[in-house]
């Protein structure tokens, strides 16, 4: 029979790199899909924190014995790894709000299908550009850079030592603020294509009264708006390839204000 000779703090270490790992599985891109079982999520969790645990430099002799202290510990990692997590999400964010406004105009805003990462009900431009994004992510090894930077969290904020700066705050609500630029940015030919349509069709609405503009006007830009989206994407794709090899620095500056 194997027997785990593991002091306390070895087994407080590990828990609290595992609920780190975990809390950034659980919300970020790709992993985050409800069509991943969770035992897969768990057993992936276990295996990256049995890898890191060699990593971590910590005095792992050290044990809390009050149990309150812990817990709040326990929160604090939850809490870094949410963060972490939540850092790339609100990225997708805005990528999806682009397909949101480019839908919008082109009369797509009521065609929606069902998402299957969040079961929940999407603009079918969003869904597009989200999935586009997502096969971007992986096929730049984007997400390589991501676990680099899970690696790198536990040498800049060692287990038990999180102290969150003023500035996370004001990092955060400018990654926040930054979802509507990368919407407008991604949108942009559409959006741009989308407006011009609508003024040409307002100047024939008031040259030619007999035609009903209504009708003309949304194969029109249902066309026109499917041209200019697949004329963008390359764009589209180095742009999502340009911020995503940022990706890393980005993560470990996050990071860098919830330590010491």
């Amino acid at each position: 029979m194997l027997a785990l000779n593991l002091s306390l703090g070895q087994l407080q270490t590990y828990l609290v790199i595992f609920l780190r790992v975990s809390a950034i599985l659980f919300v970020a891109p790709v992993f985050d899909s409800r069509t991943i079982p969770i035992l897969f999520k768990v057993g992936l969790a276990i295996s990256i924190s049995l890898l890191l645990y060699p990593v971590v430099q910590l005095d792992s002799a050290t044990a809390f014995d009050n149990l309150f202290r812990f817990v709040f510990w326990v929160g604090a990692e939850i809490a870094l790894g949410v963060v972490i997590g939540m850092s790339v999400k609100m990225f997708f964010a805005g990528i999806q709000l682009a397909g949101q406004f480019a839908g919008f105009q082109m009369g797509l805003a009521i065609a929606n299908v069902m998402d299957p990462a969040s079961s929940a009900q999407m603009p079918i431009l969003a869904q597009f550009k989200n999935l586009f994004a997502m096969l971007v992510f992986l096929a730049t090894n984007a997400h390589h850079w991501f676990f680099r930077a899970l690696v790198e969290s536990f040498r800049i904020v060692p287990p038990f030592q999180i102290a969150v700066q003023d500035d996370l705050f004001t990092a955060v609500m400018a990654m926040a603020a930054n979802i509507f630029v990368i919407a407008i940015k991604i949108g942009a030919p559409v959006i741009a294509a989308m407006l011009i349509t609508s003024v040409a069709f307002g100047m024939l609405a008031r040259t030619v009264p007999q035609m009903n503009v209504f009708i003309v006007a949304m194969p029109v830009k249902i066309v026109l708006g499917l041209i200019f989206l697949s004329i963008s994407l390359p764009y589209i794709a180095a742009f999502l390839t340009e911020r995503f090899t940022h990706l890393g620095r980005d993560l470990v500056q996050v990071i860098s204000l919830m330590g010491g």
